[in-house]
């Protein structure tokens, strides 16, 4: 990705933010320098621990991190959220996004999943939060929900100081309605009211961010996450706070910046 494809980068707190011409330079970029963190982090520990979101505002960036070389042996993934009482055979379940768009085309060493359709959901929770506690995550991607939530912390569930790690949520009726937009969803009422989410201050612990949010639909959120007050009335405006965490936008998502 040459330096000439950015059109416009700053700073917003501490992220670093970069604007490019289209979604797909912005899944470029963004690779990129995912696949550089991977890379070193491999050299240095000898493997990496790696979150990835999923949603349609993350395939420009899987889509070309796959293409990276990287020794994916050496790779061990996590997801964020997970609709409850959702099959992973059904096709809005994030298992079945990153079973598909990443761990049959990769092979990474490790994959762990939330199975949103545990008959013990508590218990669930509880497993997945002990596999997180073991060592901290080294890189995630967090993308910005048009409420501006990150994974499933819509603003009325957030908490920037979670004492959780995971937790049952219900999902706020623009979340909701954002997964039919994207068409995972025929209507509102076969949205799932509730998912499993890493909570903010769990995703806070990640060494290092990369957020892609592209899309005319996600500008508010954008503009509230990087220009606004740190809140929870924004989830995603912690980015803001986090010491090491990069913003990929494109022009659509970028319009209402000042």
């Amino acid at each position: 990705m040459s330096s000439a494809e950015v059109l416009t980068t700053f700073k917003s707190g501490c992220a670093q933010v970069e604007i490019y011409s289209s979604a797909a330079a912005l899944g470029t970029a963004a690779a990129g320098a995912a696949a550089a963190l991977m890379r070193q982090a491999i050299q240095q520990r000898g493997r990496i621990r790696v979150m990835v979101g999923t949603g349609n505002s993350q395939i420009p960036l899987v889509d070309a991190l796959v293409k990276q070389a990287i020794d994916w042996k050496a790779v061990e993934v996590f997801h964020m959220d997970e609709y409850a009482n959702i099959e992973e055979t059904h096709l809005a379940s994030f298992r079945f996004w990153i079973r598909t768009r990443l761990e049959e085309k990769v092979h990474p060493g490790k994959v762990h999943y939330i199975a949103g359709d545990a008959r013990d959901l508590d218990s669930e929770i509880a497993r997945y939060a002990e596999l997180l506690a073991q060592e901290p995550i080294d890189l995630a991607f967090v993308g910005f929900g048009e409420n501006g939530h990150i994974a499933f912390n819509d603003p009325h569930v957030a908490d920037f100081d979670d004492p959780f790690r995971v937790k049952r949520v219900t999902l706020d009726e623009a979340c909701r309605r954002q997964q039919i937009g994207e068409g995972h969803f025929k209507d509102l009422a076969s949205v799932p009211p509730e998912a499993i989410t890493v909570t903010c201050s769990e995703l806070l612990r990640a060494k290092a961010w990369i957020c892609c949010v592209p899309e005319l639909r996600k500008a508010n959120a954008v503009v509230n996450a990087l220009q606004g007050p740190v809140s929870v009335h924004c989830p995603a405006s912690v980015v803001q706070k986090h010491p090491n965490a990069r913003v990929y936008l494109d022009r659509d998502s970028a319009s209402l910046l000042t």
